[in-house]
């Protein structure tokens, strides 16, 4: 399991060592109800349904629900050895791992029958409570759903809109997270999302304590650190994104590495207007943090290191 801390309350285990690969670009489709490659089959569900029977008619004690694996979104291959894909297994809530302004994260065990468990971090958007509404115009912007009607209800905010919003970011968050794992960018493993429920990969320790929730290098770790983030920060505009809302309190440090989490406003570069203005924000905060932590001005200056991930994008 990879492991790091997880972030708006996320959590997550063990790093990818895969050479980032280049991927053609390609635009987010942000439909809050995309097509589910998961969609269990008739013959799968008669399966299903002889395995709980013959497990007997209720949940397992202590468990909250039959999994939602084959009725989800699913992750990108390779899937992890670690995670449990057993449509017969069954999910424990173990308890909330942080609260946070759009979403709320729990940690999660899923069991299958014969004793295989994983543990995940659930990351659960809120809907008419969201709060990200007052400021994601400006992230949506390049992305456009098919339907007039569900575009009215967002612009209008009526409860639907919102309802379909906070779809919109778990869509959008795990569409970017599977974007990025799979050119080996350090995030966490999309498990699934089902509705506006992510499942992604816990980063913390068997017993379920999360790793940290930011940063803390000290002067001889900052310059290392700075340059992972730097790595990273290329390798996503060179997929024409950049994080959107990046600071230190997004980054997470797991054995020496670098993991950013929380990408539900991930902003399309070139298809954004104001994309130029959301990655020179996102260099800015974490080049002054990395600054105050001793990493030489020449290696965070923000204009320069703007330039170079713009150059990265196709847009210098």
């Amino acid at each position: 399991m990879r492991e790091h801390d997880f972030a708006s309350a996320d959590a997550e285990d063990s790093f990818d060592t895969r050479r980032p690969q280049r991927m053609r670009k390609r635009r987010f489709d942000d439909d809050p109800q995309p097509t589910r490659s998961g969609r269990l089959t008739e013959a799968e569900k008669e399966r299903l349904a002889r395995v709980r029977e013959d497990a007997g008619p209720e949940l397992p004690d202590g468990a909250d629900r039959w999994s939602t694996w084959l009725d989800a979104d699913q992750g990108p291959h390779p899937r992890p050895s670690w995670l449990v894909t057993d449509g017969s297994a069954a999910d424990t809530d173990l308890g909330i791992l942080k609260t946070g302004k759009e979403a709320d994260v729990f940690l999660l065990e899923r069991t299958a029958p014969g004793g295989a468990a994983c543990l995940m971090a659930a990351k659960r958007y809120r809907s008419s409570e969201h709060r990200m509404f007052h400021r994601d115009a400006g992230y949506l912007e390049g992305r456009r759903m098919r339907r007039s009607r569900e575009m009215r209800a967002m612009a209008n905010r009526s409860s639907f809109g919102r309802n379909l919003i906070a779809e919109q970011w778990a869509v959008a968050e795990f569409a970017a997270l599977s974007r990025l794992w799979s050119v080996g960018a350090p995030v966490p493993y999309p498990v699934q999302r089902d509705g506006t429920e992510l499942l992604l990969e816990f980063l913390g320790d068997a017993e379920g304590r999360a790793a940290l929730a930011q940063l803390r290098p000290d002067p001889d770790e900052a310059r290392d650190l700075w340059d992972q983030l730097l790595a990273a920060m290329e390798l996503m505009a060179g997929q024409g994104l950049t994080h959107g809302d990046l600071s230190a309190y997004n980054l997470l440090v797991h054995d020496g590495h670098v993991v950013l989490i929380d990408l539900p406003q991930v902003v399309d570069v070139v298809a954004n207007p104001e994309g130029t203005r959301y990655l020179t924000r996102d260099v800015t905060s974490v080049a002054t943090w990395f600054r105050a932590r001793g990493v030489p001005d020449a290696l965070v200056d923000p204009q320069i290191v703007t330039d170079r991930l713009l150059a990265a994008a196709g847009m210098g």
